[in-house]
């Protein structure tokens, strides 16, 4: 595997140097400060780049080129949007760009409902609560219908807590779950969130997965040219929330959309936290399975700790079974000759950390024992079976 670590750019806390120390040599990034929808430029690819150089690192893999909600949503503006993702495929292809990371989840990138829970040994993780969700859906979001979504004894547990918590506890999970919306930092409040849900009222799974399809045979044909691997973030978390459908969830879905879209370039982000939340999810042989559509890993763990409710393990504990991942994709690399893209994802806030500002998620000592646990499962397989792996570093 190629070692790598995301990095938010230069107001990101985690300095490219620090990154280099970790012992990755890429790093995984995107023009953040580019609204969404907008085509990147080459000029702005460029500087990034050479940034990044400079530091001793090299950048292959974007994260994310977002699609934008128009696209999802099959909207008048969708034909110019795609031109314009079309376009900013052929820039980054002009800079040596090889993996394009997106994902096709309606509005939310990801949700949490605690961005600092608590460990046993102190520690700090994201946690995701299916009654947390309820509480803001049922009682701050107020959604219509909303009810329907969530069991009798979760909508009875949710008014009993938000009864007892404070103005204050109530803001802070608000904050938290908008945190997931793209352009968070200060421009989203639940009504606005109310409204973009609304946008999709008309919207179910298989419109979406309609609209999804639509997406890459409008776009995959000049990846294919590009020589870039286009490659999809399953949902986070893989379930439908605040009734918006999710649709790249399962192993089924993925297979699904490889067989409606078969270019080379509609590839995947195996994301062992996303897909493992479900434990109806093989992760190990969805590796397998679809290795040869896998061009990025984000290599997690999640412990999940009843229904719908989990936290962030730490990389080689929880319930992803890491180990045996790993040695898939060693098999992997073996079998294709190629190595593949990874990054430690996530991690838990330790030691400096707690002093240290950062994204949530994203502390730079939590992600570096994840790259060093990674790195060294992943050279005890190699050295075990007596073969290593295409490019392995070190």
């Amino acid at each position: 595997m190629t070692q790598t670590m995301r990095w938010f750019g230069p107001a990101d806390p985690v300095q490219l140097a620090e990154i280099r120390q970790s012992g990755a040599t890429g790093i995984v990034t995107a023009l953040h400060d580019v609204p969404n929808g907008a085509v990147w430029s080459r000029d702005a690819i460029a500087a990034r780049k050479a940034m990044i150089v400079a530091a001793g690192l090299d950048w292959t893999v974007v994260e994310s080129l977002p699609v934008h909600e128009g696209i999802k949503t099959g909207g008048a503006d969708c034909a110019a949007l795609i031109d314009a993702y079309r376009e900013s495929l052929r820039n980054l292809a002009a800079h040596g760009i090889t993996v394009v990371t997106y994902n096709f989840m309606p509005l939310l990138d990801w949700t949490r409902t605690d961005l600092d829970w608590r460990l046993a040994d102190d520690a700090r993780a994201l946690r995701f609560e299916w009654a947390a969700v309820a509480v803001y859906d049922l009682h701050i979001l107020k959604r219509p219908n909303a009810d329907r979504d969530y069991a009798p004894d979760v909508r009875k547990r949710a008014a009993a807590r938000f009864a007892t918590m404070s103005p204050d506890q109530r803001h802070a999970l608000e904050r938290t779950i908008i945190a997931g919306l793209p352009g968070s930092e200060g421009s989203f409040s639940s009504a606005a969130l109310a409204a973009a849900i609304a946008s999709y009222a008309d919207i179910d799974a298989d419109r979406l997965r309609a609209h999804h399809v639509a997406f890459l045979r409008a776009v995959c044909p000049v990846a294919d040219e590009l020589g870039i691997r286009l490659v999809v973030h399953p949902d986070d978390p893989p379930f439908a929330i605040f009734g918006l459908p999710r649709v790249v969830s399962t192993e089924a879905d993925l297979a699904a959309l490889f067989a409606h879209v078969p270019n080379r370039s509609n590839g995947l982000c195996f994301c062992a936290g996303s897909l493992g939340v479900r434990a109806d999810n093989d992760l190990p042989g969805i590796v397998e399975r679809l290795g040869d559509r896998i061009g990025f890993l984000h290599l997690r763990s999640v412990q999940r700790e009843g229904y719908r409710t989990f936290h962030e393990a730490a990389h080689l504990e929880g319930d992803a079974g890491m180990a045996a991942i790993v040695a898939a994709v060693h098999d992997l690399s073996l079998r294709e000759k190629r190595s593949i893209p990874m990054r430690p994802d996530h991690g838990h806030r330790i030691l400096d950390d707690m002093i240290r500002a950062g994204n949530p998620g994203y502390p730079l000592l939590g992600r570096m024992r994840g790259l060093a646990e990674l790195r060294g499962l992943e050279r005890g397989i190699a050295h075990a079976r007596g073969a290593v792996p295409h490019n392995i570093e070190g």
